[in-house]
């Protein structure tokens, strides 16, 4: 049985961690697991904080928290094995990252189905970001992976500046649920609905974008030689998945970004395959 997963993004100061905060307050006796990057950036509130360990940290209605670093497979591996079984995961992304794209990798992961991605808007905000040279690819990029928008501080404009978020939401994210609120107080029902995440094939308005690529590895190769390859390649940004190799018959497992790539056996069995994330002109 595989558990159900939801991909929170947004900008930084969107309002992830109290959403997640949120959540866990309004569990009504659902388990919940949360991913977060690392704990020193723990988003939970202390009171919810049970007891700690070196890899997970318990908390309060028989929720759980991992931190994953580089390490994504390791830290899901690691909740979905608990002796009392999660009935929910949810995923919080850094503010820069692309939850498209982490969908696509994930959609690796046996243990797990990617239920919906849902990114949080600063309503405030958002225009300035979508104006700004630097980062509105992200921004857009982010919408555009979106199966749920969900439009927050909506307390702190007006109704005038709501609707013109709507608009700009809808430009980059018109089939995506949008739901406004305030202070990331959100029907935990709305955000772990199963949205049937769609194949990770995302781009900006004129602007560059991103596809994700499954390979299939079932035939043997040079995992080197592979690997060398997809780093030569600039269209390339990301790839990550397991190679069997032509040489000793094992599986090895790729993590690959930009020009810089390690390859380690596998410690699991796994199907031969990798997700290659690349940058389309």
């Amino acid at each position: 049985m595989t558990l159900p997963l939801t991909i929170l993004g947004g900008y930084l100061g969107a309002g992830k961690t109290t959403l997640i905060n949120h959540l866990l307050r309004n569990a009504n006796g659902q388990r919940l697991g949360i991913l977060v990057n690392e704990f020193g950036d723990l988003p939970i509130d202390a009171d919810l904080i049970e007891a700690e360990d070196d890899n997970i940290v318990s908390l309060s209605g028989g929720c759980a928290c991992c931190s994953f670093g580089d390490d994504l497979l390791g830290a899901i591996r690691r909740l979905s094995e608990l002796e009392t079984p999660l009935d929910h995961l949810l995923l919080e992304a850094s503010g820069v990252a692309l939850p498209g794209a982490i969908a696509a990798n994930i959609n690796l992961i046996s243990e797990v189905n990617v239920q919906s991605v849902v990114v949080l808007v600063d309503v405030e905000t958002l225009p300035e970001l979508l104006a700004n040279e630097y980062l509105s690819d992200t921004i857009i990029l982010q919408l555009v992976a979106a199966d749920i928008v969900v439009l927050n501080k909506t307390d702190l404009v007006t109704s005038g500046d709501v609707d013109a978020a709507k608009g700009l939401i809808r430009a980059h994210a018109p089939d995506a649920s949008v739901f406004r609120c305030a202070e990331a107080r959100v029907a935990p029902a709305l955000i772990m609905a199963d949205c049937h995440f769609r194949d990770y094939v995302h781009g900006g308005d004129h602007h560059s974008h991103l596809t994700a690529q499954n390979l299939d590895m079932r035939t043997a190769v040079n995992p080197q030689e592979f690997a060398r390859k997809l780093a030569q390649d600039n269209t390339v940004l990301r790839a990550k998945g397991h190679i069997l190799s032509d040489q000793d018959h094992r599986n090895w497992t790729l993590q690959l970004v930009g020009k810089r790539f390690h390859l380690s056996l596998s410690k699991r069995p796994s199907t031969p395959g990798v997700v290659v994330i690349r940058l389309q002109p």
